[in-house]
């Protein structure tokens, strides 16, 4: 049975030091009290800094260790999303050439996903080109790119371009627009809280704006088990059902909207994976992930949650459905 890690995280030293020169005024790097060295996004912590996110030989060391045999890696949040357009195809350049150059290392046990600076579309179609021309398997998208939601037009020539290639494309929260104003600095409410309002917002417009329906060859992937989205699932359609603003667009219930995306096993408690399940129509829809290597990732016991399943659906979850969405 293969096991592939659909979502799993890398960056490189150069990376973090583009940000550490560029990224002010919304970006900065600094010790929590904690002492851990960490990236801020207007004040809020939001992504510590591990060794592991960028020793690639730990990494292979940690997925033998796990039992996983491929990992498709991607780019974190904040991504490319600041400093300038030149900053911004740097920074992107930086990651994917070093994906890249990790996969040709190591074609038996890295894929990557491309991250793109989508403020310039020009620009987001251009290394678009060029990362799958050096063989990334998919995009790696923030549930919100500097502020501005995924449906904004500008981005529109980007994901026709996605759309006409029928890429995965892994939508990975930020923190969401207003964290600093909802005082999601204080006690670290980002990664649990913010990131899973980023992703549940980001979905819900996309199912009500129609996005679906306009790029259905866009394969999207909700990370964190899709966040907030299946236990709000019978509200989306409630909503759809009886206010007129929540239908202008979509002629189907959101909730089978739902079952047109997948879903990652980037939760911590067997009920949360098995209302995934239920709601995104079956485990065909379900990848394993573990958000290695950050400090709440957990590559051994997303793992353990998927293998506790029935044996034909574990095996789906864990690699199968990945192998057939990536073409592996």
């Amino acid at each position: 049975m293969p096991v592939i890690d659909i979502h799993t995280h890398m960056t490189t030293r150069s990376y973090i030091e583009l940000l550490r020169t560029h990224g002010a005024p919304e970006l900065e790097l600094k010790k929590t009290r904690a002492g851990q060295d960490t990236v801020w996004y207007r004040g809020s912590p939001f992504f510590t800094l591990f060794e592991p996110m960028w020793d690639y030989d730990l990494r292979i060391k940690d997925m033998d260790k796990a039992g996983v045999d491929l990992a498709i890696v991607s780019l974190t949040c904040p991504n490319a999303y600041w400093g300038g357009r030149e900053i911004s195809i740097k920074a992107a350049q930086l990651v994917n050439d070093s994906m890249a150059e990790q996969q040709a290392a190591r074609p038996d046990r890295i894929r990557w996903f491309a991250s793109l600076p989508w403020q310039y579309a020009e620009d987001a179609k251009a290394e678009l080109a060029r990362c799958l021309k050096m063989g990334a398997v998919g995009v790696m998208v923030i549930a919100n790119i500097a502020g501005d939601e995924l449906t904004n037009p500008k981005f529109a020539p980007v994901w026709a371009e996605i759309d006409k290639a029928g890429l995965p494309v892994l939508v990975h929260p930020g923190a969401p627009a207003g964290a600093k104003e909802m005082h999601m600095d204080e006690l670290g409410l980002v990664p649990p809280v913010g990131f899973m309002f980023d992703t549940t917002l980001a979905f819900a417009r996309m199912i009500y704006a129609g996005f679906l329906d306009q790029y259905p060859n866009v394969k999207l992937i909700a990370s964190h088990g899709g966040a907030a989205l299946p236990y709000l699932a019978g509200r989306l359609d409630q909503c759809w059902q009886h206010i007129p603003a929540c239908a202008e667009v979509i002629k189907d219930k959101p909730s089978n909207y739902l079952q047109r995306i997948w879903y990652d096993t980037v939760v911590y408690e067997p009920r949360a994976l098995e209302m995934c399940i239920e709601v995104a129509g079956g485990p065909e829809r379900v990848l394993y992930g573990s958000d290695y290597p950050h400090n709440i990732g957990d590559m051994a016991g997303c793992l353990a949650r998927v293998n506790a399943r029935p044996t034909g659906e574990a095996a789906k979850i864990a690699g199968k459905n990945a192998e057939a969405l990536f073409r592996l």
